[in-house]
C-alpha cells in the first residue's frame, strides 16, 4: 500500500472542479459517460437492496423479540461478516468486483426471506450466509467505485481526490436514502406499530422487501465489467493472497491509526439499530415511530453524504469534515447521558426525531469520508484496504448486538463516548503522519 498525493488539494476552486466531474472534453465524452452511468446504476441497485434490508434490520430488535431472536441473529450476522471479511479480498479479486456484487446480493435476499418464517432454524443459517455475502459485496463496492473514480479522473484529467469524493458522495447519498424509503414502507405497512408482531403485517412487509431485492439484483447485472484480469489468478496464489490480506495491512501504521475510527463508525451505526430505536424511539413514539424516526435519520444522512462528498478534495478537507461529524455525535451522547428524559407530549416526540437527524448527519460524514480516505491512501491494494475497513466495522457492530441485552443504556453511552475520543485521537495522528510523509517526499 502506498500513499500518493493525499495532501494535494485541487488547483482550481472546489466548486469549479466538482462541476466538471462527470464530463470531459468532446473528444473524451463517451467513456466518462460510462463511468457516471456505472455510478448511477450502482447507487440505485444498493438503494433497492438496502431499502429492504435496512428497514428489516431496524425492526429486528422490536418484531423478533422471542428469546432475543432478532438481536442475536444480527450479532451472528456481523460476527460472520467480520470473519469472512478477512478473506474477502482474494475472493473479490478472483471473482471480479461485478460478479462479487451480484453474488453478494443473494445473501440479503435469503435473509429477508427467512423473516417470513422467523425461527432459530431459518434466521441463524441465513445470518451466517449473509455474513459471507456482505463481506464480498462491500469489498466489491469499495473496489468498484474507487476504480471507476480513478479511471474517470485519469481520462478527464481531473483531481483524483475530488472525483473520489464526488463519486462517494453520490453513492453514499443515494445509499443513505434507503433509510427514508425502506422505513416509510414499514411505517405504512406496520402503521399499527404496537401490533407489529402481526403475521399478516409482517408477511406483507417482507414480501414487498423481496420485490425490492429483485429489482436491485437486476440492476447489478447492467454494471460494466471493471476488472478484465479478474478470475485469471492461479489457484495456488489464493493462500498467499489470504495471508497477505490479513498480515500486510496490519503492518502499515496508517491502517493501525485509522482502525479506531473505522471501529467507531460501526459502533455508531449499530447503536442506532440496536439501542436508539429500542430505548429512545419506541418508548416515546411506539413501534410505529421507528419507521418515521429512521426515515428522518436516513434523510439527514443522505443530504449530508451528498454535501460532504462535494466538499471532499484531499486530506485537509476530510479532517475538517470528520471533526465536524464527531462533534455532532458527541453532543448527542452528552445529551442522552445528562439531559434527556422521556417527558411525553410534543417535546417528548420531537427530541428523538431531532437526535435521529443529528446522528444521521454524523453517519453521513463517516461513511463518505472513510471510503474516500481509503480510496486515496491505499491505491495499490484497494481490495485489501476495503476488506480491513469492513473487518473492523463489522466486528464493532457485532460487539454492540451481543452486548445490547446485557448492559444498560448509560453504560453503552459511556462506551460510545470513550470510543469516539480514542478514534479521533488516532485519526488526528494519522493526518499528521500522512502530511509529514507527503512533505518529506515532495
Amino acid at each position: 500500500m502506498e500513499s500518493e498525493g493525499v495532501g494535494e488539494e485541487a488547483a482550481a476552486p472546489l466548486v469549479v472542479v466538482t462541476e466538471e466531474v462527470g464530463s470531459c472534453s468532446s473528444s473524451e465524452k463517451r467513456q466518462p459517460k460510462n463511468y457516471a452511468r456505472d455510478v448511477h446504476i450502482l447507487s440505485f441497485a444498493f438503494l433497492f437492496v438496502f431499502s429492504a434490508y435496512g428497514a428489516a434490520q431496524n425492526l429486528e430488535s422490536t418484531v423478533n423479540t422471542e428469546e432475543d431472536l432478532g438481536t442475536t441473529s444480527l450479532g451472528i450476522l456481523y460476527t460472520s461478516f467480520t470473519l469472512f471479511s478477512v478473506v474477502a479480498s482474494p475472493v473479490v479479486r478472483g471473482l471480479g468486483s461485478k460478479r462479487a456484487l451480484i453474488l453478494g446480493t443473494s445473501g440479503y435476499l435469503l435473509f429477508i426471506a427467512s423473516n417470513l418464517k422467523p425461527s432459530w432454524y431459518t434466521m441463524v443459517p441465513a445470518s451466517l450466509y449473509l455474513g459471507f455475502a456482505a463481506s464480498i459485496i462491500w469489498v466489491g463496492q469499495g473496489t468498484y467505485l474507487t476504480s471507476t473514480a480513478r479511471s474517470h479522473a485519469k481520462d478527464c484529467q481531473l483531481h483524483e481526490g475530488t472525483v473520489i469524493g464526488t463519486f462517494n458522495g453520490e453513492f453514499w447519498g443515494m445509499f443513505a436514502s434507503h433509510q427514508v424509503i425502506g422505513n416509510l414502507i414499514s411505517l405504512a405497512l406496520l402503521r399499527d406499530g404496537k401490533e407489529g408482531d402481526s403475521v399478516t403485517g409482517k408477511n406483507l412487509l417482507f414480501t414487498v422487501f423481496l420485490g425490492c431485492m429483485v429489482l436491485g439484483i437486476t440492476l447489478m447485472c447492467f454494471l460494466s465489467k471493471r476488472d478484465d484480469k479478474a478470475g485469471c489468478l492461479p489457484m495456488y496464489s489464493s493462500l498467499a493472497s489470504v495471508l497477505k490480506s490479513i498480515v500486510a495491512p496490519l503492518l502499515d501504521i496508517r491502517v493501525l491509526l485509522v482502525i479506531p475510527l473505522v471501529a467507531y463508525s460501526g459502533l455508531q451505526q449499530a447503536f442506532v439499530w440496536a439501542e436508539f430505536t429500542k430505548e429512545i424511539v419506541t418508548p416515546a413514539l411506539g413501534v410505529s415511530g421507528v419507521g418515521g424516526a429512521m426515515a428522518l435519520y436516513g434523510a439527514a444522512d443522505a443530504i449530508c453524504s451528498l454535501v460532504a462528498g462535494r466538499f471532499t478534495s484531499g486530506l485537509s478537507s476530510i479532517t475538517f469534515i470528520v471533526s465536524g461529524g464527531a462533534v455532532l455525535q458527541i453532543l448527542v451522547l452528552l445529551w442522552l447521558l445528562f439531559g434527556y428524559s422521556n417527558t411525553g407530549g410534543l417535546l417528548g416526540a420531537v427530541c428523538p426525531l431531532l437526535m435521529a437527524a443529528i446522528w444521521g448527519v454524523g453517519d453521513g460524514v463517516f461513511n463518505t469520508q472513510l471510503n474516500a480516505l481509503f480510496g486515496m491512501l491505499f491505491k495499490h491494494d484497494t481490495e485489501a484496504a476495503f476488506a480491513q475497513l469492513k473487518v473492523w466495522q463489522s466486528a464493532s457492530i457485532a460487539v454492540i448486538f451481543f452486548l445490547s441485552p446485557y448492559i444498560t443504556m448509560q453504560a453503552m453511552l459511556i462506551l460510545m463516548g470513550v470510543a469516539l475520543c480514542i478514534a479521533m485521537t488516532g485519526f488526528l495522528f494519522l493526518t499528521l503522519h500522512v502530511e509529514r510523509s507527503f512533505s518529506s517526499g515532495s
